[in-house]
């Protein structure tokens, strides 16, 4: 009997528990329905937890996005100043470069015009002393080549004009050849021939030198010209 009572008892406390618990959930369920608030904390809604995550990734994408432009921005702006600090490194070499060469060209041109100046002296002072040989009146070997090397002026002309008259008269302006009537430096035949350079052809060594390069420039082309003739043959 006492079992028995005990387990009405504790059936009864069960359905009053449960009868208990029904109520309140019917009374939460009616609250909500007539749009009042619900007491209970278990009866709050729950968030929608999809939503969040959708809000998140968005925001996620759009620091991403910020993120990568800011970088994209720095690294141009990194490029944009190694490409000014390049042009300012080639500006100041092409400068170098031009000054350089502007430096050059004012010491080529400063040289140039030194030898200029320099060939213009000695032409003058050669001018003087073809005059002061012409006028000296000096017959004598040295003093005829002196005379042949101011009426000639190119050197290597002379030097081939010399051999000629070296072997022709010895740089004997009255020289005549017996046989043939050949007369002077350079043994016209006839000698008469040099009146057409000046009428004192018999007694003037520049006369004759006069004559004597132009019948060499005219029969062959120069006086070396001439020489490499009378190499050949012994005669001009």
């Amino acid at each position: 009997m006492l079992e028995g009572n005990r387990v009405s008892r504790i059936s009864v406390r069960g359905i009053a528990v449960a009868s208990a618990t029904a109520v309140t959930t019917v009374g939460a369920v009616v609250g909500v329905a007539s749009g009042s608030e619900p007491t209970s904390a278990a009866m709050q809604p729950v968030a929608d937890t999809t939503a969040l995550d959708n809000i998140d990734a968005g925001q996620q994408a759009t620091v991403q996005a910020a993120s990568l432009t800011e970088q994209a921005q720095t690294q141009q702006a990194a490029a944009d100043a190694a490409a000014k600090q390049q042009a300012a490194e080639n500006a100041r070499k092409q400068a170098a470069a031009d000054a350089a060469k502007k430096k050059a060209d004012a010491e080529a041109a400063a040289k140039a015009k030194q030898q200029h100046d320099a060939q213009q002296a000695a032409s003058r002072d050669q001018q003087r002393q073809s005059l002061s040989a012409l006028s000296s009146g000096d017959y004598s070997v040295s003093g005829v080549q002196a005379m042949a090397q101011a009426i000639i002026g190119d050197s290597s002309q002379f030097q081939c004009f010399s051999h000629i008259v070296n072997n022709e008269s010895s740089w004997n302006y009255q020289a005549t050849n017996a046989s043939s009537g050949a007369y002077g430096l350079v043994q016209a035949l006839p000698g008469s021939k040099m009146a057409s350079a000046g009428a004192d052809w018999q007694t003037n060594p520049a006369t004759q030198i006069k004559w004597g390069l132009s019948y060499m420039n005219e029969r062959y082309g120069s006086p070396c010209g001439a020489w490499q003739f009378w190499q050949a043959n012994s005669w001009y």
